[in-house]
C-alpha cells in the first residue's frame, strides 16, 4: 500500500490568509481562510501595505489552525506548498517567508506553486473523478485566461484579454454606478433584478480568436452613465448591470464550448473569483447541456483565494518532482500563465 502524501500549503497573494492541509491531492484535511475584506470596505478596494501588514498578524494563527483542524503532527506532512505570484508583492513575500522557515525548520520540500494554476486545480477537489485532458476556463481580477489542460503538470494558453481582465472590468463598473466593494459580487446580485437589456454600442471582434477585450465595454458602461447624469435622468443600476453581465460573459461562454469543440475535448471546467457568477454558471451549464459537454463547477468557495487549490497543485507538482524550491525562492507579483 502506497504511503499517503500530505502537502500543508499557504495562500497570501492578495487580501486572504489562508493555509489547509491536502492528502493525496483530492482530499480536504483542513482548510482555514482569514479574510479582509471588511478591513479593505472603508477604502473602495484592497490597499496593499494594509493586506501585508495584516498577513503578518495572521499568518501564523491560521497555519496553526489548519494543522489542528486537520488532526496532525507538522512532522506528519510530506512537503510545504507556497503562492509565490502572481499577486501583491508584500502579500505574497509574507507567505513565502513564513513557508521558507517552516520547510527549513522542518526539513521538508518547499513547493511553489503559481496562483493560476491553483485555480485551475481546485476543481479536483471538487469533482474527484475529473482528469485531463479538458478546457478550462479562468476569469478572476486579474485574469481571463482559455486553458487547455493537458496532464496535471501540462496547460496550453489558447485565449486571454488583450486589456482588462474580467473581473477587473467589474469591479470597475461597480464603481462607476456607485456600488460597495467587493464590486464584482454586488453587481451579479443587482443583475438578477434587471428587466430590460441596454443597448452598450460594443461589438467583439471575431477575428481575435479566442481572445477577449474589456476595455471598450467598460467605456460603454462609462459613457451610458455619463450621458444619463448629464440629461438629468436616473440610471437604472439593475438594467444595466444586466446588461453587462451579459455582454461580459455570453462571450467567454461561446469562446470557451467554441474551444472544447475545435479540440475535441467533451468536458469544460471553470475557476477563478468570477466562477462564483451566477449569471455565468447557470448560463454556461444550460449551453453544456446543448452542445452535450460535461461542465465542472467548483464550489463557490474554492472560487475565490484559498490553500486548498495551492495545496492540490502543489501534490501534483511534488510527485512529479516539478517546481521543487529551495530558501532562495521570492515573491513574484507579475508571474506570467
Amino acid at each position: 500500500m502506497e504511503k499517503d502524501v500530505i502537502i500543508l500549503a499557504i495562500e497570501s497573494s492578495c487580501d486572504e490568509t489562508c493555509a489547509a492541509v491536502i492528502k493525496n491531492g483530492r482530499e480536504v484535511l483542513s482548510n482555514v481562510i482569514y479574510s479582509q475584506i471588511d478591513i479593505h470596505k472603508a477604502y473602495g478596494g484592497v490597499v496593499p501595505e494594509i493586506a501585508s501588514r495584516n498577513h503578518i498578524l495572521k499568518i501564523d494563527e491560521v497555519v496553526q489552525k489548519a494543522v489542528r483542524d486537520a488532526d496532525i503532527d507538522l512532522n506528519d506532512i510530506d512537503a510545504v506548498a507556497v503562492t509565490y505570484g502572481a499577486g501583491l508583492v508584500g502579500a505574497l513575500l509574507v507567505g513565502v517567508s513564513y513557508a521558507k522557515a517552516l520547510s527549513y525548520a522542518l526539513n521538508k520540500p518547499l513547493i511553489k506553486v503559481n496562483h493560476i494554476y491553483g485555480h485551475i486545480s481546485a476543481n479536483y477537489v471538487a469533482h474527484k473523478e475529473l482528469s485531463p485532458p479538458y478546457i478550462c476556463l479562468v476569469v478572476s481580477g486579474g485574469h481571463t485566461l482559455i486553458v487547455e489542460v493537458k496532464d496535471y503538470i501540462t496547460h496550453n494558453l489558447i485565449g486571454t484579454t488583450v486589456d482588462d481582465a474580467v473581473g477587473e472590468a467589474f469591479d470597475k463598473v461597480a464603481r462607476v454606478i456607485g456600488l460597495n466593494y467587493p464590486g464584482g459580487p454586488n453587481v451579479d446580485r443587482l443583475s438578477k433584478k434587471g428587466k430590460n437589456i441596454i443597448p452598450l454600442k460594443i461589438k467583439f471582434n471575431e477575428s481575435d480568436g479566442y481572445n477577449v477585450s474589456y476595455s471598450g465595454l467598460k467605456t460603454a458602461v462609462i459613457n451610458y452613465v455619463h450621458n444619463l447624469e448629464q440629461k438629468g435622468e436616473q440610471v437604472n443600476k439593475e438594467d444595466l448591470c444586466l446588461s453587462f453581465t451579459k455582454s461580459a460573459l455570453d462571450i467567454l461562454i461561446k469562446k470557451s464550448i467554441l474551444a472544447c469543440k475545435e479540440k475535441g475535448l467533451n468536458k469544460l471546467s471553470i475557476a477563478g473569483g468570477v466562477a462564483a457568477n451566477d449569471y455565468l454558471r447557470e448560463n454556461l451549464s444550460a449551453a453544456c447541456v446543448k452542445e452535450n459537454i460535461t461542465l465542472y463547477l467548483p464550489p463557490k468557495n474554492l472560487c475565490t483565494d484559498n490553500a486548498v487549490m495551492i495545496g492540490v497543485r502543489g501534490y501534483y507538482n511534488y510527485i512529479n518532482n516539478v517546481d521543487i524550491a529551495d530558501n532562495k525562492l521570492n515573491a513574484t507579483p507579475n508571474l506570467s500563465f
